[in-house]
C-alpha cells in the first residue's frame, strides 16, 4: 500500500474518531437536558485566537471552533452514511434489473435516471425536504434520494456485460433462478463498482450538505461546518479568519482523503486496469 493511501486512511479514521466523540458528546448533553459545550455562550471569549487554551479559536459568541469542528464531522458522517445507505442499495438493484432484465423493465429504469438526472439537484432535494421537514431528516432523504443515478448507471452497465458471459449462462442451464443469479453470482463480480461509488458518493453528499447548510436551509442548531462558514465569512473582513480556515481546511482534508481512496480502491479492484497491469 501507498504512503499517500496510508495517510488517506490515517485522515479518515482520525475524522471518524472524531465523529464518534462528538456523536458521544451530543447523546450525553441530550441524555441530560442541557446545552452542550460546543454551543455554550460565552461572550468574555469572543474572537480568541488559536492559543494554548482553545486550540482552534473561538467563534462571535465564545465557543470553542475546535468542539465545533468535532460537532461538524458528526454530522458529515451521519449524513454521508445515511445518505449512501439510501442511494447505493437503491441504485444497486435498479441497476442489476435493468441490466438484467432488460426489455421494458430497462426502459422504465433508463427513464427513471433521465426524470431524476434532468431536474436541478437542489430543487429536487429541497422539495424532498418540504416533505420530510428541515433537518438531519430532510437533508438525508433530500440527498439519499437524488444521488443513486450514477450508481444505478455504473451498475446497469456492468451487469449488461456479465449476463452474457458463460458462468451466467451455466448458471440458467442449471435452472436457477433469476434472483440467485443476479444476487449470488453477478453481484458479487460487480461488487468492486459498488464499493468504488461508496467511496465516491460519500464526499459527494458531505459536500451537498455543506452547501445547502451553507445557504440556511440545512441543519439549523447544530454547527454543521456549512453553518460555520456561513457565520465566518462575515467576520473575515474583521480579521477574524480562524473559524473559516479550519473549517474549510476540514472540508478539504475530509474529501481529498476519500477521493484518494476512492482511485486506490478503483485501480486495485477494477478487472480491467488488474489486467492492463
Amino acid at each position: 500500500m501507498k504512503p499517500s493511501v496510508k495517510l488517506a486512511l490515517g485522515v479518515l479514521l482520525a475524522f471518524l474518531l472524531a465523529a464518534v466523540y462528538g456523536e458521544v458528546q451530543y447523546r450525553v448533553a441530550q441524555f441530560r437536558d442541557e446545552t452542550p459545550a460546543y454551543n455554550r455562550v460565552d461572550t468574555s471569549q469572543r474572537y480568541l485566537p488559536p492559543s494554548a487554551e482553545h486550540w482552534l479559536g473561538t467563534d462571535n459568541l465564545g465557543r470553542p471552533v475546535s468542539l465545533r469542528l468535532v460537532q461538524g464531522a458528526r454530522i458529515a458522517f451521519v449524513v454521508g452514511v445515511l445518505t449512501s445507505c439510501i442511494a447505493i442499495p437503491l441504485g444497486v438493484l435498479l441497476g442489476l434489473a435493468g441490466g438484467y432484465f432488460g426489455g421494458k423493465t430497462d426502459s422504465i429504469v433508463l427513464w427513471l435516471c433521465a426524470t431524476v438526472a434532468s431536474m436541478p439537484g437542489l430543487l429536487f432535494i429541497l422539495a424532498i425536504s418540504l416533505v420530510f421537514g428541515q433537518g438531519m431528516l430532510g437533508i438525508v432523504m433530500g440527498v439519499g434520494f437524488t444521488t443513486w443515478v450514477g450508481v444505478c448507471r455504473t451498475v446497469r452497465a456492468e451487469v449488461i456485460k456479465h449476463k452474457s458471459r458463460a458462468y451466467v449462462q451455466a448458471a440458467r442451464i442449471l435452472g436457477y433462478s433469476h434472483l440467485r443469479i443476479m444476487f449470488r453470482h453477478i453481484l458479487p463480480n460487480v461488487a468492486h463498482i459498488v464499493l468504488i461509488q461508496l467511496s465516491i458518493r460519500f464526499p459527494s453528499a458531505v459536500s451537498t450538505e455543506v452547501f445547502i447548510s451553507f445557504l440556511g436551509i440545512g441543519i439549523q442548531g447544530e454547527p454543521s461546518w456549512g453553518v460555520m462558514i456561513n457565520n465566518a465569512r462575515l467576520r473575515l473582513w474583521q480579521g477574524i479568519w480562524w473559524e473559516m480556515a479550519f473549517t474549510t481546511l476540514c472540508i478539504f482534508l475530509l474529501v481529498l482523503a476519500f477521493n484518494h481512496l476512492a482511485d486506490y480502491l478503483r485501480d486495485r479492484l477494477d478487472p480491467a486496469l488488474r489486467s492492463l497491469r
